[in-house]
């Protein structure tokens, strides 16, 4: 009987421990489904952000100085940079800016920028532009545009400090990583078309070497860039080429249909390109190759350095996976994100950039955050980097001291040097460099020999020199009054 009782009252509080722990559960998922409820509650945050904005209007120090469109704008740039690097607010003046990048034709200085460890950091100087002109480099970080700080300054107060009426100048000073030290440039706008297709002596001639061998560098992908890649290759067949080197080092990137566009003309029908993958389906999508005017069979070497983004990388990502070109150089940039411009109705020009998918190579591997790494590596250094610009840039000679030229006009490209060694052969390429090098040793050898022949004819030169000079001493002596007249001037 005692022991029923017992069992009776330990079975009685195991239910109350029960119930207990379970009404603490409950009350524990209640609360935090109601804060779940409260974080995405639009109406408590909406109304949370009209109290803040009132709150500034009414009671912050130069309240009355604000619109609110000033304030809601700058709630959007920073609402939008909360989410990654890439997605932003525009404006109307900044969505105008994008599309005048994108149309390769506006008023400015030439640089594609980026925001990198808080710095406004040069992706890349556009060819033939001011900034180009003036020296500045990939890499270079924007310490003062006229006058003022820059550091965390945002892309759109960047855009609308560096951008202007052609022919009008912005000074800026740049902080250059190689050298540690600052750089004061002044920069007159110009009215920017970009050329994106170039050959290597950055015209667009396109000319095979020796050995057959065509080089095209793309510096961005633009609008035009697939047209005039067609006619560079056209070119380069003309001429019977038999390889390319394709050259995407310091291409920050662009459109995505044209990256696409880019590689098919390499590839056979029905092969992968790129994938992007978002959240919605609408984002879904694996683009493939066409067949039109490709070149499936033309051997190709791709170089790419850590400047080479977004729209570049789609197309290294696709050569490599399918094993259809060598890669030569170091590990991109790592932006594989699509950015979807989205204009705002009624908000005269407005738009947002946003991120709503990122890019898989044919392998299904993501770029972003990680980039591509190239088959062979072949690294270098600040130095190279620098003469490499110098080499590429018109009159780029006339930016350095004149001990330093030298070593520009001596430069060899070690990646393009690796492009050309696994398209022709080293064999090949060691036999040309040894002949060139006995050609010159001979040609030096007979240009010393001709020295001593020309010593002998200038020495003999003066005994030939010195019979009209007797015939001149002799012709006063013929003459007696010309002997007097130099005694008589000088009374």
């Amino acid at each position: 009987m005692l022991q029923n009782q017992a069992a009776k009252k330990v079975f009685h509080w195991l239910v109350v421990v029960v119930l207990l722990g379970n009404l603490a559960y409950g009350a524990k998922v209640y609360s935090e489904s109601d804060a779940v409820s409260q974080e995405n509650d639009p109406h408590a945050n909406l109304d949370l952000f009209i109290n803040v904005l009132e709150r500034i209007r009414r009671d912050y120090v130069d309240g009355s100085d604000l619109t609110y469109q000033d304030l809601v704008h700058g709630a959007l740039e920073g609402m939008l940079s909360k989410l990654d690097p890439h997605s932003e607010f525009m404006p109307p003046v900044k969505y105008t800016h994008l599309k005048e990048d994108t149309e390769g034709n506006f008023g400015g200085v030439g640089v594609h920028i980026n925001i990198q460890d808080g710095y406004l950091t040069v992706l890349a100087p556009m060819e033939d532009t001011p900034a180009y002109e003036a020296g500045v480099m990939s890499g270079d970080r924007f310490v003062k545009i006229e006058g003022e700080n820059a550091r965390n300054i945002s892309m759109p107060e960047a855009m609308k400090k560096l951008r202007g009426k052609p022919g009008s100048k912005v000074e800026v000073t740049l902080f250059r990583p190689s050298t540690g030290k600052n750089i004061e440039v002044t920069l007159k706008r110009a009215l920017i078309k970009v050329a994106t297709v170039k050959d290597i002596n950055n015209q667009r001639k396109f000319e095979v070497d020796e050995n057959k061998i065509g080089y095209i560098r793309i510096t961005q992908f633009g609008e035009e860039t697939a047209r005039d890649l067609e006619e560079a290759l056209k070119k380069l067949e003309l001429e019977e080429m038999k390889g390319l080197v394709l050259d995407l080092r310091h291409n920050p990137g662009g459109l995505l249909d044209q990256a696409v566009k880019v590689s098919e003309k390499f590839l056979a029908k029905g092969e992968l390109i790129v994938t992007t993958e978002g959240r919605r389906k609408g984002e879904n999508a694996q683009h493939k190759s066409s067949g039109r005017s490709a070149r499936p069979e033309l051997p190709l070497v791709v170089l790419v350095n850590g400047y080479s983004a977004s729209a570049s990388e789609i197309v290294a990502g696709c050569m490599k996976d399918l094993e259809r070109a060598q890669i030569v150089g170091e590990k991109t940039f790592g932006k594989g994100s699509v950015q979807k411009i989205l204009p705002l109705t009624g908000q005269e020009g407005a738009a947002l950039r946003l991120t709503t998918a990122k890019y898989y190579t044919p392998s299904h591997e993501v770029i972003h955050g990680k980039g591509i790494e190239p088959s062979h590596k072949v690294s270098m250094s600040r130095r190279d980097e620098e003469l490499l610009f110098l080499a590429r840039t018109p009159g780029g000679l006339k930016m350095i001291d004149e001990d330093r030229r030298e070593d520009v006009e001596g430069f060899e490209d070690p990646q393009l040097a690796k492009a050309m060694e696994l398209l022709v052969g080293k064999k090949k390429l060691r036999a040309q460099a040894e002949k060139k090098k006995k050609e010159a040793e001979e040609k030096k050898k007979k240009s010393e020999e001709k020295k001593p022949e020309e010593k002998s004819e200038k020495e003999a030169k003066p005994e030939k020199k010195a019979e009209p000079k007797k015939e001149s001493e002799e012709k006063p002596k013929a003459d007696p009054e010309s002997e007097k007249k130099p005694e008589e001037k000088p009374e």
